[in-house]
């Protein structure tokens, strides 16, 4: 029996913005590793399950996390790593999928929505654009120290650093090149209840989070491609203004947004039930020795849905009843003729022809005169 771990992205902040993939990885996990300083703890709360075995990350050296890597390995265990955001985006992945990987382990990454991502969409605009910005450049916390290098670029930049040297950043931004009337969005936990999004520019950028008292890890974008949208002014003279026609498909989107997010996400917690209990079977059929985790087949084969019929066995097909009497005959039984049955129709055999190009050349046709009119 093989160990597993999968690491997984949890997404920006809140618990709902995770991958219904990485939900299901955490309600068949028997260990989970994660730090609660960058992981929301609804995020764990919600969707491990109530026996899984929870390590803080920011707690434990490497080497003691390498030692949960390899109980795992010995024990066949599954073991979530959690991630804020995305693995791959400033997550130190590659360190730990590389010992896992020299352990024997079976390993899944697990994508998941960056705070990048989630911060342009709370604002509605795009990173890149063909007229302003063609490219992203992703700015880890620990090269805060080239953000100028980084800024020479002139395109889109997202910059994860501490809010309180936020007037070396904007030092540095204007070294490399932005001018202050650059926009600049500020979003600190993104997608939660208590999220911080501020839309300002360079020039304004210190004193924007002095005044909101932002000094922690913050995530700032800063290029032309998020300049906001001008909005349209008010009618000029007495031009009436054009009221937007009720739309029955906006109503209804408007009162059922609601109802559908709490539908989908009960699908999420069914899914989840579902993993739990293929778990609990699982652990009461081995007994002591354990059995390995339903992981592959919970997502290859769905849960047999209640009530349904199972096929029958294969065998002689039983005959119908004799009919006693056609619809809207009278008379008794004998008198009833025999239904008339179709006689079986066997399947007609398809006719291959072949055709082969003639290489022998065409003689030419001889010339043909022409036919003279009758007189007369």
């Amino acid at each position: 029996m093989t160990g597993r771990v999968a690491f997984v992205g949890a997404g920006p902040g809140a618990a709902d913005l995770i991958t219904l993939r990485g939900a299901r990885r955490l309600a068949e996990a028997d260990v989970v590793v994660w730090a609660p300083s960058v992981v929301e703890a609804e995020c764990v709360r919600e969707h491990a399950r109530p026996g899984a075995e929870l390590v803080d990350f920011s707690r434990v050296t490497e080497s003691e996390v390498v030692e949960v890597y390899r109980r795992a390995a010995a024990s066949g265990q599954a073991v979530v790593r959690l991630h804020a955001g995305d693995p791959a985006t400033w997550g130190g992945l590659r360190e730990q999928h590389d010992a896992c990987l020299r352990l024997g382990l079976e390993i899944e990454v697990v994508p998941g929505v960056t705070q990048v991502s989630a911060a342009a969409a709370s604002v509605g605009r795009e990173l890149t654009t063909s007229e302003v910005a063609q490219s992203l450049v992703l700015a880890s916390p620990e090269s805060a120290e080239h953000v100028r290098e980084l800024a020479a670029h002139g395109t889109t930049l997202a910059l994860s650093a501490s809010a309180a040297r936020a007037d070396r950043v904007a030092e540095q931004l204007r070294a490399g090149g932005y001018a202050d009337t650059t926009p600049v969005v500020i979003a600190y936990k993104v997608s939660l209840p208590d999220a911080v999004l501020v839309r300002t520019t360079l020039g304004e950028l210190e004193s924007a989070v002095k005044e909101h008292k932002l000094y922690r890890s913050t995530l700032f974008l800063v290029g032309d491609a998020l300049r906001a949208p001008v909005r349209r002014g008010a009618p000029i003279g007495d031009e009436p203004v054009r009221q937007p026609r009720a739309s029955k498909w906006r109503t209804a989107r408007a009162t059922g947004a609601e109802s559908r997010s709490e539908a989908a996400w009960s699908a999420v917690h069914d899914l989840q039930e579902t993993a739990r209990s293929r778990w609990a079977r699982a652990r009461e059929e081995s007994g002591a020795d354990g059995a390995e985790l339903p992981i592959a087949r919970s997502l290859a084969e769905p849960a047999e849905p209640a009530g349904s019929v199972e096929p029958a066995a294969a065998g002689p097909v039983a005959e119908e009843p004799a009919v006693d009497s056609l619809p809207g005959q009278a008379g008794s039984p004998e008198e009833a003729p025999e239904p008339r049955r179709k006689p079986p129709v066997a399947a007609a055999r398809k006719r291959t022809v072949s055709v082969q190009a003639s290489t022998t050349p065409r003689k030419p046709a001889p010339a043909r005169g022409k036919k003279s009119k009758r007189t007369g």
